[in-house]
């Protein structure tokens, strides 16, 4: 079989997945296992895959698929435990100080707070956050989980305290052998990276400059009573602000102190500016934006969680700062665990795993149940336990309904991660030929020529819808990525960054992301509907940031050492 038509094969699953998803609008939990089984024969039939590899991948795939539901459980359970201990009521009494308008509670929460949390955490875990807690100040459940989705792009690159760069860029390269051709030219490895991930920060900030507004747009026009972009638009001034607010500092750490704190940085300033300015009106609409009635809503909107609104029965209500708490620990405890290296290494200590699995080497797969975010949240819910004074039946209760909620999600998951960890180990087979990304990418970089980097970014984006992950993107495409530009006669760095940044914008379709997101608030099923509204901003995501890469390259003509060396 030729190179083209293994590569066009290498496509048909997630084609499969597409279809099924989103023109069929097939629940995942019917489609997913069709494209697992797909895949599976495909890496054996045509890419030679061993039978022990592919099984040995799939059992990789359940290793992750395990971490990913107990993070989708720590952020249930401790919704839950504000639903019980009375905070929920106490966050939305709060947020009618700040502002009743919708709008305005999306882009705090959703966007900034939601940034905080990718800045200090990734794992999905914004989405798993923000996407409930939307759902209890009173968004329909799919609203929250799409806006919890398109968190998922400019603050990506920079998520889990830089881990897409620094792991997945950093270990994506063949860092000796650049680092020889940047010494000939008396440059070094250092000066190379810095150059990518400061181009990293400036392409997401001057794009992610409209995503607020987008964010708002969709929301108004497809869960407004008024489905009108136009009352989207009508919040565009704050909506700006909003972003300016978010991105000049985030691109200015990204220059100027590296790649672990932009995002979380970026949403600190934010939040600082943003909150008091929406407190005094400042750029706001005269006119408040809400949804309609909840009694009104299409039935597809609606999760299986309730939020209990009212106070608790007996219990004095709780003040707002009290409320919110447990986010503001569960951020502190984030940056704790992810900056501090002797917490890190106590956290990390705790592992089960299994290295080599059935002897393939590589395939392995290992659960840190107190690094992850799930071990973070669950430390929390503990905190908010004593400091909201609950009952023990009141915990009981929260522990109960989060267990119920994650049995959907588990289903589909042991089927879509376990396809993904195939897909990318397909590289070790009997024929010698690259792995199923990886020969996508180069069918795309083939049939396109000299106009290739506009269309690196979406490489990146196909790299994270197959993984749910930059980081994995990264590490399987950048390199790729530099060898394409050399061959075209470009700047390596800028075609490694805008890889970056396509794969943080694919995350917004990644299907075990909204499969997770949808799991936090009783949403599995619809899958497809969400990802017909993600598309639109991923599409946004990915022009932007091929036109930014055709200009930097052939209008600015950038450069870096690596061109010098060649």
């Amino acid at each position: 079989m030729s190179q083209t038509l293994l590569s066009i094969l290498a496509f048909v699953p997630l084609v499969l997945a597409g279809v099924l998803l989103i023109g069929f609008r097939w629940p995942a939990k019917y489609a997913m296992p069709l494209v697992f089984v797909l895949t599976a024969l495909i890496g054996l039939l045509a890419w030679d895959m061993s039978l022990n590899r592919v099984i040995a991948s799939s059992l990789q795939g359940l290793i992750l698929t395990a971490s990913i539901l107990w993070i989708i459980f720590g952020a249930i359970l401790l919704l839950n435990t504000l639903k019980h201990s009375g905070g929920i009521a106490a966050i939305r009494r709060g947020f009618s100080n700040i502002s009743p308008d919708r709008r305005v509670q999306a882009l705090i929460v959703a966007w900034l707070f939601g940034c905080f949390i990718e800045g200090a955490s990734g794992f999905g875990t914004p989405a798993a956050v923000a996407a409930p807690l939307l759902v209890a100040l009173g968004f329909p459940a799919l609203a929250a989980v799409v806006l919890g989705m398109m968190v998922q792009s400019t603050p990506v690159s920079f998520g889990a305290v830089g881990t897409p760069i620094l792991v997945g860029v950093g270990a994506g390269l063949d860092r000796t052998g650049i680092t020889e051709q940047l010494v000939a030219t008396g440059s070094t490895w250092e000066t190379f990276f810095h150059l990518i991930y400061s181009r990293v920060a400036i392409t997401h900030g001057l794009i992610g400059l409209l995503m607020p507004l987008i964010m708002v747009m969709i929301m108004t026009r497809f869960f407004g009573r008024n489905q009108s972009w136009k009352e989207g638009l009508a919040i565009a001034p704050f909506a700006i602000f909003t972003a300016f607010a978010f991105s000049l500092p985030y691109m200015a750490a990204g220059v100027f102190l590296g790649p672990e704190f932009p995002s979380m940085i970026g949403a600190l300033v934010g939040l600082a500016i943003v909150v008091p300015a929406a407190k005094a009106g400042f750029l706001l609409p005269k006119e408040s934006w809400d949804f309609a009635d909840p009694k009104d809503w299409p039935s597809e909107w609606m999760g299986r969680i309730e939020m209990k609104l009212e106070e608790v029965a007996g219990k004095a209500p709780i003040s707002v700062p009290m409320a919110w708490a447990p986010y503001l620990l569960l951020a502190v405890f984030l940056v704790i665990s992810r900056t501090f290296p002797e917490v890190k290494a106590a956290l990390m200590s705790l592992s089960f795993g299994w290295k080599d699995i059935l002897g393939e080497t590589g395939v392995s797969g290992t659960i840190e149940p107190l690094y992850l975010p799930g071990g973070i949240l669950c430390m929390v819910v503990l905190v908010t336990f004593f400091l909201h004074r609950m009952r023990l039946s009141e915990l009981k209760a929260a522990v109960g309904e989060s267990s119920k909620t994650l049995l959907g999600a588990g289903f589909v998951l042991i089927f879509t991660i376990p396809m993904v960890r195939i897909l990318i180990n397909s590289g070790v087979n009997g024929s010698d030929l690259a792995s199923m990304p990886v020969a996508m990418a180069q069918l795309v970089a083939d049939s396109v020529g000299g106009v290739y980097p506009f269309f690196a970014p979406a490489v990146g984006a196909l790299g994270a819808f197959i993984a749910g992950s930059n980081t994995v993107s990264n590490l399987m495409l950048s390199q790729f990525q530099l060898n394409a530009a050399q061959l075209i006669g470009v700047s390596g760095a800028m075609m490694v960054a805008v890889q970056s940044v396509g794969a943080a914008a694919g995350n917004m379709i990644a299907i075990h992301n909204v499969v997770a997101a949808s799991a936090t608030v009783g949403l599995l099923g619809r899958e497809g509907i969400t990802l017909r509204k993600t598309i639109l901003p991923t599409l946004y995501y990915l022009a932007m940031a091929g036109v930014i890469a055709l200009v930097a390259m052939y209008g600015m003509a950038l450069s870096d050492p690596l061109m010098t060396a060649r």
